[in-house]
């Protein structure tokens, strides 16, 4: 067993380090585009079959969104913080205080987001209203939430495993644990909801269910003793040198997906202002764009574990090409896509209008046509923030994150729809992340190439390497 790790490793280690980057970029990319697809099909899986109830229970299901998105950001704190960190420390051959940042971080992120779902169960009335929940849709906002939070402590394992398993570089079996559970929610959302006729909180049921089968097929790597990383109670100890270099990249990423929440909350609450069906409109194309942005994103997050790595091993000219690689890949995937979406914005909305509602659909239209013109700059603001967070720069990621999400978006979902009504508000988000992409993601790669460009290979890394010990 130990020859195979020894083996496996080396073989990770020459990808990484020696193997063209058009296509090492691809190989770690496409299972992780695989997994983003599958976690945008897991939200779109719950809107598509409520959908058949009519848009009340379609907004039900957008206003839980936020609440998903915030339980997500918790683990993602967790997850994204040990990752960075894990490829840093595996790149400069440090296995076994690798496997303790992911056992300590596993453990103490599951204990934490079961304290904070229980905390949600308890008080989930108040909790949808503040989502931006209308009053038509607060039972079923209520139904659905029960069982997201419930499911909270899984939500986490989920995403924990997952980001553990692409640290180390085995993102095909980080792809299988996400694909599985998706097959599943799919599968019982229709049995669930109509059979049963347990409705909106069937699909949350379905949901919770499919995160528990997943964390079970995503531990089966290190129940066997398959993966490098070893997960064990004997990895558990507190080094306060891991917990600050963790922090310092999982708070930011915590930060960022929390932002995302306050930023859909700010829409919710501005959208129904306008009625039901604008929310529902809104929350339909968010859902749909982000299927589409996810495989985009699958390239940036196949970026990073290998900026990381090629960091780790100071190897500086590699962590600059798979940035270009990178965004070569990333800009014409992005025009592919975005004008395919454009063409087919209407169509797709249809699919989950079954009442038919005009509003709803001229809406979620208009959003998604507007996202599509500007997803190329949204790509590079996601690409520059992953080049910051692997190479251990928390704050240029928290800043290109704090851009999109709260300096720019939120001033202008409050500002924009008293002048231009429900139209406006649809292309808030555009209008965010075009002016993110040329006012900061710009100057911030810029900056950071420059800086890289100073470095030879081999030279001591000037930051990134915090708490790795020579």
């Amino acid at each position: 067993m130990e020859n195979t790790k020894t083996s496996a490793r080396a073989k990770r280690q020459k990808m990484m380090l020696e193997d063209p980057m058009i296509r090492v970029i691809p190989t770690m990319a496409v299972p992780m585009i695989i997994s983003s697809v599958i976690d945008s099909i897991y939200n779109l899986a719950d809107t598509f079959f409520v959908s058949g109830l009519g848009e009340t229970a379609t907004a039900a299901v957008a206003v839980n969104d936020s609440l998903m998105n915030i339980l997500r950001a918790i683990a993602m704190g967790f997850a994204l913080g040990a990752s960075s960190y894990i490829s840093r420390l595996m790149g400069a051959k440090q296995d076994d205080r690798a496997s303790n940042v992911a056992t300590t971080t596993l453990t103490i992120g599951c204990m934490f987001s079961l304290l904070i779902g229980l905390i949600s169960f308890a008080f989930k009335g108040t909790i949808v209203n503040w989502l931006g929940s209308t009053a038509e849709a607060h039972r079923y906002s209520v139904d659905y939430a029960t069982w997201i939070t419930l499911a909270a402590p899984f939500t986490t394992a989920n995403l924990i495993l997952n980001q553990l398993l692409r640290s180390e570089g085995s993102t095909h079996y980080a792809m299988i644990g996400m694909c599985s559970g998706c097959i599943l929610n799919v599968a019982l959302d229709p049995l669930f909801i109509n059979l049963f006729g347990w409705g909106v909180a069937g699909a949350a049921g379905a949901t919770a269910l499919s995160k528990i089968f997943s964390c079970i097929v995503l531990g089966m790597p290190y129940i066997r003793k398959r993966a490098m990383l070893e997960i064990s109670p004997k990895h558990f100890y507190i080094d306060f040198e891991n917990v600050r270099e963790v922090a310092r990249m999982g708070i930011p990423a915590f930060l960022r997906m929390s932002l995302m929440s306050l930023g859909g909350i700010v829409t919710n609450n501005v959208a129904k202002g306008f009625g039901t069906a604008v929310l529902a409109g809104i929350a339909v194309a968010n859902k749909l764009y982000r299927l589409i942005a996810s495989v985009i994103m699958g390239f940036s997050q196949g970026f990073g574990p290998v900026a990381g790595f090629c960091w780790g091993a100071r190897k500086y000219k590699r962590v600059k090409e798979s940035f270009f690689t990178t965004c070569g890949i990333g800009f014409t995937g992005a025009l592919i896509l975005g004008v395919l979406m454009f063409i087919f914005a209407k169509p797709l909305i249809g699919i989950f209008n079954s009442s038919g509602n005009e509003t709803m659909l001229r809406i979620g239209a208009f959003k998604i046509r507007s996202l599509c013109i500007v997803f190329i700059p949204h790509i590079f603001v996601m690409v520059t923030s992953n080049l910051y967070q692997s190479l251990g720069k928390p704050v240029g990621n928290l800043i290109l994150s704090m851009s999109r999400q709260l300096l720019v978006l939120i001033p202008l979902v409050l500002i924009v729809p008293r002048f231009f009504g429900a139209e406006g508000l649809a292309c808030c988000q555009a209008l965010s992340d075009l002016i993110s992409g040329i006012c900061l993601a710009l100057p911030f790669a810029v900056s950071m190439l420059r800086k890289i460009n100073r470095l030879k290979d081999g030279e001591p890394a000037p930051f990134g390497r915090a708490g790795i010990r020579a």
